[in-house]
């Protein structure tokens, strides 16, 4: 018993060493983290079988707990595993980045996958020409401290040539689709990452971790592959892409849950500031050069804060006093209502507006 328990305490040690930390923030990713086991050590078979009836306890000889990966160890470990699948799979892969908060962690967790070498693809933004210029900002600056290429769409230069028109809303998201489908040929992308969250939309909730899409770039969500066991299928034939979704998984208060704890940095927008605003659509939308008021729309100063950032002329902020990442945890459990749903103007045209344009090849 004495070599069981000089054993058990020597694993112990070993379990707990703390790794040595690594530049930039970025931690090991826990997918290769151990856990003690009392049987396995040899001459063990008694001490194993007496802590299974419950006639001793491991705390009683030092052997420690199993280990067991909290919900966004899991979380991560599956998203970084999906991240490696996709690039082992695939030539060219991409990864959907406008500077908003589930692209930030989606970057985060490719760079944490393929520490410490560099993220070894580019980074594709589809620019609206309305984005906030804080995020805009943002984007560049990541890029350029990650040493990323980035790939932009532009859909004022499809405006500019007469290939696409303004709506008359003014609303630009739903015109991303075809500088998105340009910039995927283009570049002969075949698997481009998502940020996509199955509690955003109905239509997300449909989708697979690999989802395929044809030689038009459009979905049809009845045909869907089975992911049985974690196990994607990747295959596809010349002109069609797969959109992969690491993060399909998570929910609004994982992502900043996990922006909490890996201390991510995030545009300021996201948190609780003053803003000239005006109501309408039951949102508060920020006063713009691309989102001006109406007659009759008055304009008054609030602190607000942004939960989805994209196109300023649909886009709505809500009434805040989220100043920190803390805060905003505590705020969006509280919360009823998802964040597409509350603040974005262009996902309350129909109940199916969003799988309307995923069908057609939107993100």
């Amino acid at each position: 018993m004495s070599n069981f328990l000089t054993s058990v305490a020597g694993s112990a040690s070993a379990a707990d060493a703390a790794p040595a930390p690594s530049p930039r923030g970025i931690r090991p990713s826990d997918d290769a983290r151990g856990s003690g086991r009392p049987d396995a050590t040899p001459g063990a078979a008694s001490a194993a079988a007496a802590l299974r009836s419950g006639r001793l306890s491991g705390a009683a000889i030092g052997v420690p707990a199993p280990a067991r990966l909290s919900s966004l160890d899991t979380l991560e470990s599956e998203a970084i595993h999906i991240i490696r699948e996709v690039v082992a799979e695939f030539e060219r892969p991409a990864l959907l980045f406008s500077g908003g908060k589930d692209s930030v962690v989606m970057l985060h967790l490719a760079t944490k996958a393929f520490w410490p070498g560099k993220v070894p693809f580019p980074v594709l933004h589809v620019d609206t020409g309305h984005n906030f210029p804080e995020v805009i900002e943002f984007r560049d600056r990541t890029v350029e401290r990650l040493g990323l290429r980035l790939v932009v769409g532009s859909v004022q230069e499809f405006i500019d040539s007469g290939e696409l028109a303004e709506r008359a809303d003014g609303t630009r998201n739903p015109l991303q689709t075809v500088p998105l489908l340009d910039a995927i040929g283009r570049n002969k992308f075949d698997a481009v990452f998502g940020g996509g969250r199955r509690d955003e939309d109905k239509a997300r909730a449909k989708e697979r971790i690999l989802s395929l899409r044809d030689e038009f770039g459009q979905w049809d969500p009845r045909n869907q592959r089975p992911e049985l066991w974690n196990l994607y299928n990747g295959r596809h034939t010349v002109g069609q892409h797969v959109r992969a979704f690491p993060i399909s998984n998570w929910t609004e208060l994982d992502i900043w849950r996990y922006i909490e704890r890996e201390n991510i940095e995030l545009p300021g927008l996201y948190y609780a500031h003053e803003r000239e605003v005006f109501a309408r659509d039951g949102m508060w939308r920020a006063v713009g050069e691309v989102s001006p008021p109406r007659e009759g729309e008055d304009v008054i100063t609030k602190t607000v804060r942004y939960r989805t950032v994209g196109d300023m002329s649909c886009t709505g902020a809500v009434e805040s006093q989220a100043f920190t990442v803390a805060d905003v945890v505590v705020e969006v459990a509280a919360s009823t209502l998802t964040e597409r749903g509350a603040t974005r103007a262009d996902d309350r045209i129909s109940e199916a507006a969003m799988e309307d344009r995923k069908k057609d090849g939107y993100f």
